[in-house]
């Protein structure tokens, strides 16, 4: 196999979609790179990027919950219209209502429990 065999065969991560009781759906990536998980458990833990301490629990507790949602989130679909890119899918999580956040946290929570066991979902 040529060495562009190899490059066009480049390995994707699965996918899971979870749809809510309006028909929305969000797609979201089975793998999380190290460097991921380990900004995660710093964000969960209140620690920024630059080492310094969040303001808060809740701030804390909010970051990591975009950070999820940011790096697992390959398409968002809602009303038949679908979301794609990390800043068009943060900026929309971030518009999101209640509900919605709601909806994604719990999804989040199942997604983290079904295929990465070792990581504390908000």
């Amino acid at each position: 196999m040529g060495r562009r065999s190899r490059r066009a065969q480049k390995l994707k991560a699965p996918t899971s979609e979870y749809t809510d009781a309006e028909g929305n759906t969000l797609m979201l990536r089975g793998a999380l790179t190290v460097a991921t998980r380990r900004e995660y458990a710093d964000a969960l833990a209140g620690v920024s990027g630059g080492g310094r301490a969040s303001t808060t629990r809740e701030d804390a507790w909010q970051r990591a919950v975009e950070l999820l949602f940011e790096r697992l989130t390959v398409t968002w679909t809602i009303a038949g219209a679908p979301i794609h890119g990390q800043g068009e899918l943060l900026a929309r999580y971030r518009a999101a209502s209640r509900d919605e956040r709601a909806w994604i946290r719990d999804v989040l929570r199942e997604h983290c429990a079904e295929n990465f066991p070792d990581i504390k979902a908000p």
